[in-house]
This record gives C-alpha cells, structure tokens and sequence, in this order.
C-alpha cells in the first residue's frame, strides 16, 4: 500500500522534544520512516523520547534554546556536519506563561520571545544554510490558536504565537525560490504538561469553560502529529505559508 506520508530517507530535527507535542510528533515522524534529531535542554528526557522512536539512525542533542540564540545557524552548522542535512524542521519548544500586563516586566517578556519567537527566527536562518537543507525541505512551527483569540493574563504569549503566524508568511516568500516550505500549526488546548500548568493557574471554573469551549473535547498530542506530519511530507507539497488551525471546533464555536 502507498502511504503518501511516507518519510522514509528524510531526517528532521525537532526542538523540544523532552516532553508534551515535541515529543509525540518525533515519535510520529519516526513511525513514518524519519530519521530525528531530537533537540532540548533536558537529556534524560530526550532519552525517555529516544526510547519511544521506531526505527534507527536518531541523534540526541542537548541544547537551550533560549540562550545564545544568535549561535543558533553555527551550531546547527555543526550538528549537521554529524547528523547529515536535514529534510525538515519542527520548532515545537516554547514557554506559556500567566503574565497579568501589572506584572509583566521587559525582561520576563524577552524571555518568552526568545524561547517562542527569537529562537525559531535563528533555527530557520540557520537551516536553510548549505550542508544543513536537503531541498527540496520543509518547516512546521508550533503556533496556537491563542495567536489567533484573546486571552486574558496571556498577552505576551499570544503575541509570540501570532508573530509566529506573521512570520511564517513573509519568509514563505523568501523561501519558497529555496525550495523551502514554510507553515504553522496552530491547536487548540491538548492534554499535555503544558496544559496542565496552565490548568493550575486558572481558578476551576475558568478552566472548566475554557474546555467546554472545545466541541470535539480536548485534543491529544498524537492530534497535533499528525498535522505536523501531513505539512511535512509530501502531502503537502503545495503548501506554504499557512496556519493549519486544530483545535476541536473551538475558533468555530466563537467562544
């Protein structure tokens, strides 16, 4: 049988793949046929990720990604140079942060940028560099539908994820002559680690509403893959630019 999907031969590098959606679309890549370069600052749960991958031929890179962000294209020039170029990008690594405007200081807000916004700028100027691409190749950045929305308590996060959105459109453009995708996938909220921090920091009721608010229920990581996977493979060869929305019905129900 044909799988359209089929990413056998193609090595793809993930950020935050320790934990919550970096690691479930690493773990779907490699049921695909992918080779991983798994990325993030924590290395035991890297191997916990490692563990779970089909196949072999994957790499393990401990790295923070919110620090020295301008030696983000040397370093990716460097761990090609043992990995071998790379087919497509995952920029799944980020922070959300409750952070009321009264509280929210210029540093606190540099800190979010850097980790959700900043470092996917310098992961994909660094990987269109010769002998990391293999063209033709592919990004996918994590976004969220809070880009999309409102929501109280969480501007600065909003903002990283819209510029996200923003930013996945102009460099479309720059890219494409590259032969170089470029898309988001914005989710709704999905049962992971993240989630339920933030489940923590909202009283019950709150949060109550907020998943009422999605009318296919919450989504799993495995959700949020598979759209990664499908803009990543040749599936999607005729796309770019986009924001591929996955978020249970919640932007159609207008909460």
């Amino acid at each position: 049988m044909i799988n359209p999907m089929d990413m056998t031969g193609r090595r793809v590098m993930v950020s935050g793949a320790s934990s919550g959606l970096g690691r479930a679309t690493a773990i779907q890549l490699s049921q695909l046929g992918a080779q991983l370069v798994l990325v993030a600052r924590n290395r035991d749960r890297l191997e916990q990720t490692h563990a779970q991958l089909a196949g072999e031929g994957h790499h393990i890179i401990e790295r923070d990604l919110g620090t020295e962000i301008d030696a983000i294209p040397k370093w990716m020039k460097q761990v090609c140079e043992t990995t071998g170029p790379l087919h497509g990008l995952v920029h799944s690594a980020g922070v959300v942060s409750m952070l009321p405007l009264r509280v929210l200081s210029l540093s606190k807000l540099n800190e979010l940028m850097d980790i959700n916004f900043n470092s996917a700028v310098m992961l994909t100027k660094g990987f269109r560099q010769r002998g990391v691409v293999a063209n033709p190749a592919s990004i996918v950045m994590l976004s969220s539908i809070a880009g999309l929305i409102g929501q109280r308590g969480l501007s600065a996060y909003c903002a990283s994820k819209g510029a996200l959105m923003a930013l996945t459109r102009s460099l479309a453009l720059e890219l494409a002559e590259e032969q170089i995708r470029i898309n988001c996938v914005a989710p709704g909220l999905v049962e992971t680690e993240m989630a339920s921090k933030h489940e923590g920091e909202l009283p019950d009721e709150k949060f109550a509403q907020l998943e009422q608010g999605h009318p296919l229920g919450l989504g799993k990581p495995e959700d949020v893959a598979n759209a990664v996977a499908f803009l990543l493979a040749e599936t999607a060869r005729w796309i770019t630019g986009s924001t591929l929305v996955v978020d249970g019905g919640y932007l159609a129900n207008g909460v």
